[in-house]
């Protein structure tokens, strides 16, 4: 089974196929098995790479507490052990503020990101105090609710089950993960970066509005944004078909070299 070393810390990931590649970073209720309908539906075409991040699946998790700062770091580890170049980086949900990072760290590495129901981490006034309403209403809901719609929840109640068990295999927790976006990157850093971002949002997303998405991508020129119809917040397990295309397409989309973009 393939580790990487993170300063000191063992990080389990996985690679699967061959061509451009892709690596996904989950989010707080994830591992590298969530990933399990995107390997199989993407490793035809693409080198798909899943990671799990300290505290989470198989990789170490003996520390006694946890630093999401330190998250970043595991990704950039993957990257360098595996020499991986011209990366297209996917986050879900908060796992995108560690994946956007990880290509600030690297951009000789990574091409792309797509933040996936996220803005990333960004520090910007306007993008923060939207995302607080988003919050303040998404926190009303029960958790599964914010996650998966209700129709979901109701004829597919083994996989929303799955989904729920998902998290049972990690010791980290969401409050590990809140510092992540702590001094978050500027747009001017991302500009100047030279890594493309992308935006993917669902349509339903009950924690991130899609208006707040929308925002981002028009501060950040040149951002391309992903807007999935009928699609919530864990938009990759609810409708993989859907969510497959899109990361595929934005692949294909993004290899553009970026002396030319």
């Amino acid at each position: 089974m393939p580790f990487a070393d993170s300063d000191g810390t063992s990080i389990y990931y996985e690679r699967h196929g061959s061509g451009p590649a892709i690596l996904f970073v989950h989010g707080s209720g994830g591992h590298h098995a969530a990933w399990w309908q995107q390997v199989a539906a993407l490793r035809e075409e693409f080198t798909v790479v899943t990671v799990d991040l300290r505290g989470f699946g198989k990789s170490d998790s003996s520390m006694p507490e946890f630093d999401g700062q330190d998250f970043p770091g595991d990704v950039v580890a993957v990257l360098d052990t595996e020499n991986l170049t011209d990366v297209m980086l996917v986050g879900q949900s908060i796992g995108s503020v560690a994946a956007l990072r990880a290509a600030l760290l690297r951009p000789e590495r990574v091409a792309s990101v797509v933040l996936g129901h996220s803005l990333g981490g960004i520090s910007h006034p306007e993008l923060r105090e939207l995302a607080a309403a988003d919050r303040a209403e998404a926190v009303k809901l029960p958790v599964i609710d914010r996650l998966l719609t209700a129709p979901f929840q109701r004829e597919r109640a083994d996989l929303t089950f799955l989904f729920q068990q998902m998290g049972t295999f990690n010791v980290a927790r969401m409050q590990d993960l809140r510092n992540l976006d702590t001094d978050g990157p500027s747009l001017d850093d991302l500009r100047d970066s030279g890594v493309r971002v992308a935006f993917l949002a669902g349509e339903r997303d009950a924690v991130l509005g899609v208006k707040t998405v929308t925002r981002a991508h028009e501060l950040l020129p040149g951002s391309h944004l992903e807007i999935v119809p009928g699609a919530p917040h864990s938009m990759y397990w609810e409708t993989p078909r859907a969510y497959n295309a899109a990361i595929a397409r934005l692949r294909r989309t993004l290899t553009v070299p970026k002396d030319t973009v």
